[in-house]
């Protein structure tokens, strides 16, 4: 049974966005320091904590520099078959 999404993607962006804000606290990383550490500018992360928006290549950086990459290599590694044609077309 397919499971319903009630979340739009700038809802889920904003929710990654509070994630990585919440480590970034929890570890009393300022947004500066962020910057600093990462190579991401200042007013790229700002806006990322609060809208979620950044590109795919800052929130690699962002991610490094908090050491928190791992789950970045992880994503999308085991996600399951929808159907029987998904693995037939895997194998092709």
């Amino acid at each position: 049974m397919e499971q319903l999404i009630w979340e739009t993607a700038e809802e889920l962006d904003r929710k990654l966005a509070q994630r990585i804000r919440n480590i970034r606290k929890r570890r009393s990383i300022s947004q500066e320091k962020l910057s600093s550490m990462s190579g991401v500018s200042y007013g790229s992360i700002k806006r990322f904590e609060a809208t979620g928006q950044i590109s795919l290549i800052s929130l690699t950086k962002i991610a490094m520099a908090l050491d928190i990459a791992d789950e970045l290599r992880s994503i999308f590694t085991q996600v399951p078959y929808k159907n029987i044609q998904e693995v037939i077309n895997e194998n092709k």
